[in-house]
């Protein structure tokens, strides 16, 4: 096998990125005719199937940065990457057990509508302007991850238009603004249909993509014994460095909570016709992240046998250079950009519904029509674009890595906890949701501004606070999810506690889950599932030409093209037997 010696794609790869991208916009373009309201473009009209659903929201939590983040964690560390990300699985069967049904059994189409009912209007504002911003600021970290990914594979000769001249490489900041475009695209036309569509087709080029990843390198090696026998020392141990069992259990109980009530994941279980297939939406996700890890993180932990000295965040990206042919290369860059754009969209498709269905429609304009907001929803979907484009050119000056899991451990539990106890609880109110965002934002910020040696926090030079502040230095991460999780549970038991009353949301809520216990059954549509064997069936057309081309790898390409041919197969025999039961 032809193995390459340099970080730079073919011209076969190009073609094959260029190909991918034009065929996701075409088909997100089916269903501009299906936008012809506002719950068909923000909840699919409840007609997704459980298991684009459920695949959606695995691709949803996956982007670049899971390249960057945690290939480099396990380039770095070893297997205690995959057990980090084996703590999203647990968390998202815990949902599919508790919480996803729940959603479904509500009857409202978004979490803003649930929060409205429940505790009124204020904190649905705070959250849509909050959440919007700050949430759509965070996947511009994603874009910019990808675009280093990118980047580092693209060298531009010296005067260029599109040259960064501090690596001689295409110019990052000009991928990212065009990623957050794309994105901008996808999401414009076709609202969560398309979105749920290019999910799918995602999770399957990556999958396949890895699959084939993983035996090539192991090759390389010499074998899995061989990698055992060169791994440094520790490599295999399940917890490494800061990261210990404590971390992984506090990362779990964080992704219960971003699972189970972040915006973009309810709306998951929102959009599928029963409670049923709501639940197993959510269990497919959890089946998916207990069992992808293992392959995923594989191809970095064996690289680094193979080159101990790479850049950690460009290690997976290496990994897979060394071993794929071109073409397949191709076509992996542009499953990870896809995979980031999908993340970003299925943001930017939720928090534009927000932003219409309450800022525009509930305060601005209640009487609008359906057709108006529709085009509000577009403009919004801009307008927030430019958001997620914001956050590509800035989050690199804070620290990527830095900013995703402070983010995370910090902000994801005082904002998300309240909902998932507001789903049970018949007393708590306004006062408690409002009380566990604002003291949780505030031991925030002192914890990571006020007592933070790295960042000459502005308490750190106070003398009794010394002995915590090298506390805090020591043990970052327990301390981070401590205040991330602890603080806000604190908060909400003791509220429950003192609250003797039955809260007027909770009636509101019981009201509208009664009526729509009374509403019948809608059927899944077929429609993402035809649209992604089609893509498939077009994908392994082109990689039987590259075969024909590339003759020398032809072996692996033809390979692919069956793999991706028995797929689309597959699933056309499923779509129609469906139809047929209908």
């Amino acid at each position: 096998m032809r193995v390459r010696g340099n970080n730079e794609m073919q011209g076969i790869d190009y073609i094959v990125i260029v190909l991918y991208i034009l065929g996701i916009l075409g088909a997100g373009m089916v269903f501009v005719g299906r936008m012809k309201n506002s719950k068909e473009m923000f909840s699919a009209g409840g007609q997704s199937p459980w298991w684009v659903s459920g695949l959606s929201g695995f691709m949803t939590m996956f982007s670049a940065g899971t390249f960057v983040v945690w290939g480099g964690i396990a380039y770095k560390f070893g297997v205690v990457a995959i057990f980090i990300n084996l703590a999203y699985g647990v968390a998202a069967m815990l949902v599919g057990w508790f919480i996803a049904g729940l959603w479904r059994k509500l009857g409202v189409d978004s979490a803003s509508e649930f929060l409205h009912l429940r505790f009124g209007g204020s904190i649905v504002q705070f959250y849509t302007w909050f959440k919007g911003t700050v949430g759509l600021f965070t996947m511009g970290g994603a874009v910019y991850a990808l675009s280093k990914i990118v980047c580092a594979l693209i060298p531009l000769p010296d005067g260029h238009l599109l040259v960064d001249p501090a690596t001689g490489h295409l110019s990052v900041t000009f991928t990212s603004v065009t990623l957050c475009v794309i994105v901008i695209l996808i999401t414009f036309v076709g609202g969560l249909w398309a979105v749920l569509m290019t999910d799918v087709l995602q999770f399957i080029i990556l999958t396949v993509s890895v699959v084939f990843v993983v035996p090539l390198i192991l090759i390389e090696v010499g074998g899995w014994g061989t990698f055992l026998a060169q791994a440094p020392e520790g490599f295999t141990a399940p917890v490494a460095a800061d990261f210990s069992w404590w971390v992984i259990l506090g990362w779990m109980t964080v992704n219960f909570c971003v699972i189970g009530a972040e915006w973009t994941f309810v709306q998951r279980y929102l959009c599928v016709p029963t409670v049923k297939d709501a639940k197993k939406s959510a269990y497919l996700f959890g089946v998916m992240y207990l069992v992808c890890p293992v392959f995923w993180m594989l191809p970095p932990l064996v690289f680094r046998v193979l080159n101990p000295n790479v850049d950690t965040e460009q290690a997976y990206i290496l990994a897979c250079q060394l071993v794929l042919p071109a073409g397949m290369m191709g076509l992996m860059v542009a499953a990870m950009a896809s995979a980031t754009a999908s993340m970003a969209t299925t943001r930017l498709n939720v928090f534009a519904g927000a932003f219409t269905t309450e800022v525009y429609h509930r305060v601005m304009n209640q009487a609008a029509s359906e057709k108006q907001l529709v085009f509000v929803g577009r403009v919004v979907t801009v307008i927030l674009g430019c958001i997620v484009m914001a956050g590509a050119l800035l989050i690199p000056k804070y620290g990527y890595t830095n900013f995703i899991i402070d983010i995370n451990t910090l902000l994801y539990g005082p904002m998300l906890m309240p909902t998932i106890w507001g789903l049970f609880s018949r007393k708590i109110g306004l006062k408690a949701v409002w009380s566990t965002v604002l003291v949780g934002f505030v031991a925030a910020y002192i914890i990571k501004f006020g007592l933070s040696v790295s960042r000459d926090g502005f308490l750190t030079e106070i003398a009794m606070l010394r002995p915590l502040v090298e506390w805090i230095a020591a043990h970052s991460r327990i301390v981070d999810l401590t205040a991330g999780l602890i603080f806000p549970f604190i908060i909400l038991v003791f509220l429950e506690l003192l609250e003797k009353h039955e809260h007027r949301g909770w009636q509101r809520v019981m009201n509208t889950r009664k009526a729509f216990a009374e509403l019948p059954a809608l059927e899944s549509s077929t429609l993402p599932g035809r649209m992604v064997a089609i893509c498939l069936t077009m994908l392994a057309i082109v990689m039987g030409v590259l075969a024909v081309i590339n003759r020398a790898e032809a072996g692996i390409l033809v390979t692919l093209a069956i793999v991706l041919l028995a797929i689309a197969g597959g699933m056309f025999v499923f779509l129609s037997r469906a139809d047929f039961r209908r």
